[in-house]
């Protein structure tokens, strides 16, 4: 029984102010999510709760979340919370808070002095782990303490949702849509949207579309990084980026096979095009490991750093080969089991490599770095 005085209605809602919604990130109280407090002579607290829609994913998680803040309160003796669904007005008003009231979503990363930098990982060809190196250097990132996005811009061939081992559906409010989170990272695929593993079968404008409503009516909140997963080559999607996000830089990962790194130059070369600056290359599959210590190179050597020196030479500005990540199994199983490396095996030969990628991504300022000067570097 518990003897201690009965607390505060104050003391109970700066606990629940503790409480962030997790598809939202921001405080249960800042949303007007607390329905009701009502404490009893014998500390029992009752909470009332709004869930933003009914079929709320992560009904549970807020609601243990809200027992554990209330019951840390001296004086609380059992917590009970009851859950309740916003109105239309209620979810109205959320979604004016949280976006304003623009008649028409806008893209917050294409807005003057955001400070979100946006990373577009590109690759001439496919096969060559662009995803994996994606998903990887995500959860690498939010391992840091970032608050990280990816957007899996691969309409034809996503494998996002896969590989951060989460089959959870977007919810909405609205028009907000509100992304789910898998190892810290949130993330927006169409794959979230078909059934099963229907292929996705649009032309240009439909994809165009899409990206503007991943980017648009998605709620990322205050992102550190944003991902974007693109499709190999030089087509639709990478153009639709270039003009949705002119400030998203582009990444380049490439294997060291010659074949696929002149491929791979001319995913980076599109740069020259849109004017966006490149932020470097990754050699994925650079090597295998052999028990003895020994290192086979079953692609070659050589493709991350000449596609590094044909881009600099290109930009007239310096490309840096980032990082060579080898080929190892547990890299490609957490691919498969939806674990990332970098978490999985940090310390594996493929998670550190990966982890370092990460880290000078972590700290990277904004420069001329990658960025075209406009300058003919063909001597006459």
């Amino acid at each position: 029984m518990n003897t201690a005085a009965a607390p505060t209605e104050s003391a109970v809602r700066s606990a629940l102010s503790k409480v962030h919604d997790p598809e939202i990130g921001k405080p249960i109280t800042d949303l007007n999510m607390v329905k009701s407090v009502e404490i009893a002579a014998n500390g029992t607290v009752d909470v009332g709760i709004f869930l933003t829609t009914a079929g709320c994913p992560l009904k549970d998680k807020i609601s243990s979340s809200v027992k554990s803040a209330v019951a840390d309160v001296p004086g609380v003796g059992e917590v009970r919370v009851e859950l309740d669904v916003m109105n239309d007005e209620q979810r109205t008003a959320l979604r004016k808070q949280l976006r304003g009231d623009r008649a028409e979503p806008e893209i917050p990363f294409a807005k003057p002095g955001n400070l979100t930098r946006v990373y577009a990982i590109a690759s001439g060809k496919g096969g060559v782990g662009k995803s994996s190196v994606t998903v990887n250097l995500a959860a690498a990132l939010a391992a840091r303490g970032l608050s990280v996005g990816v957007l899996d811009a691969d309409i034809y061939g996503h494998s996002v949702p896969r590989m951060l081992g989460s089959d959870a559906k977007p919810t909405q409010v609205e028009s907000m849509i509100m992304p789910p989170m898998s190892h810290d990272v949130k993330f927006i695929s169409i794959g979230q949207f078909t059934d099963g593993n229907t292929p996705v079968t649009w032309r240009g404008p439909m994809l165009h579309r899409a990206l503007q409503q991943f980017l648009a009516d998605v709620y990322w909140g205050d992102l550190d990084v944003l991902l974007l997963d693109l499709p190999p080559g030089t087509g639709d999607v990478a153009i639709s980026i270039a003009q949705l996000i002119p400030g998203a830089e582009i990444l380049v990962v490439t294997t060291p096979q010659q074949a696929a790194a002149e491929v791979a130059e001319r995913a980076g070369s599109i740069a020259l095009q849109t004017k966006q600056k490149i932020l470097g290359v990754v050699e994925n599959m650079s090597w295998m490991e052999l028990p003895d210590g020994s290192r086979m190179e079953p692609f070659g050597s050589g493709g991350g750093a000449q596609v590094a020196e044909s881009l600099t030479r290109l930009v007239g500005a310096k490309v840096e080969l980032l990082g060579q990540v080898p080929l190892e199994q547990q890299l490609r199983e957490g691919g498969d089991t939806g674990e990332p490396v970098v978490l999985s095996a940090p310390d594996s030969v493929s998670g550190r490599a990966l982890r370092e990628i990460a880290d000078k991504l972590a700290v990277r300022k904004r420069g001329l770095a990658g960025m075209s000067l406009g300058i003919d570097t063909v001597r006459r």
